[in-house]
């Protein structure tokens, strides 16, 4: 039988400090390959786009400001919202997509 214990106060602060180093690292690796995207865009294939997602996706985690600019965009351009939110499969993505059916699915069936 496994037991769950209390964090001491050490290994409460040592947690807290890998989490701020995390954070970071993801604060300086977004823009990172976002800046590198026009770059590896050069070589042939869809490269440079899937770094720039990449980029975004890992920015959008790290980063409030980011976030809140995300959704005001996504407000005023919706169709850049859902093309960007498929392309990051985010779960509002889907859930969107699955109100929308269920709702022609109910207004077709009357």
């Amino acid at each position: 039988m496994t037991q769950i214990r209390r964090m001491t106060k050490n290994e409460r602060t040592r947690a807290g400090r890998i989490a701020r180093i995390k954070r970071i690292c993801h604060l300086a690796l977004g823009p990172i390959l976002m800046l590198l995207s026009p770059a590896v865009g050069l070589i042939p294939g869809p490269g440079g786009l899937i770094v720039f997602i990449a980029g975004l996706a890992v920015t959008l985690q790290a980063s409030h400001v980011a976030k809140r600019t995300y959704v005001r965009i996504k407000r005023r351009w919706p169709n850049v919202g859902h093309w960007s939110d498929k392309g990051l499969r985010r779960p509002s993505h889907f859930r969107r997509l699955r109100r929308r059916k269920e709702a022609r699915e109910a207004t077709g069936s009357n």
